[in-house]
This record gives structure tokens, sequence and C-alpha cells, in this order.
């Protein structure tokens, strides 16, 4: 389902990128971005052609699993305010929000959702 695409710094920071393959063809990506020792953002993606099909809910369960074997303890993810199918993906795998809308550095209206990992 996903498959290691690169793994780097950017902006002095660890990142990795996975692509999403479904049917031998890459349908999107999923990335995890270290804010601290402890703490990363995930950033999925799915071209719209593969959309509403489950994918992203097992490309991100996967990143789950993996970001579990890391140091990390801590995952967030900035959606869209308006983004319901990526709402209901968060809260589907456990992430929480506390609901309030930020604006983020591209001054765009959006939710921020966590998630502790065990």
């Amino acid at each position: 389902m996903i498959d290691e695409w690169s793994t780097c710094l950017f902006r002095g920071r660890y990142f990795e990128m996975f692509a999403i393959i479904s049917k031998e063809k890459i349908v999107g990506y999923v990335s995890l971005y270290e804010h601290s020792k402890t703490v990363a953002s995930i950033g999925p993606f799915v071209i719209a052609q593969e959309r509403c099909k489950g994918v992203a809910t097992e490309a991100v369960s996967l990143l789950l699993q993996h970001a579990a074997t890391t140091r990390y303890r801590i995952l967030l993810d900035q959606v869209h305010k308006d983004n319901t199918a990526s709402i209901r993906l968060h809260e589907k795998l456990g992430f929480e929000s506390d609901g309030y809308i930020y604006r983020n550095q591209r001054d765009q209206e959006v939710v921020l959702y966590l998630k502790l990992l065990s």
C-alpha cells in the first residue's frame, strides 16, 4: 500500500515521504515531518480519482504503525475547516481536535487534529 519514497532533512528537520500505491500506480502520498524529538505532523494526499475508496484510511493507518516504532509520541495534522472527508478520516483513526479554527502560515483556516501514540 505505501512504499518508501524519500527520507531526508527538510528545513533542518527529519522528513519522510511514502508513495501510496494502488493497482501498481502511485495514487498519492503520506508524509511525516518532525517538529521536535517527540512531535511530528502527517500529511496525506490522494488524487481525486482514488478518493472515497479507503486508500487514505489504509495509508494513514500504516503511517501510524510506522510512527509508533519511532521516537514520536504525538502526531498532528492541519485539516482545512471545510474538508469533511479529511475530518472524518482523522476522527475515524482516533485523532482529536478542540474544534478551534486556526489560521496557518498560508493564512488558510484549518482545524488541528492530534493523536497520542502508545
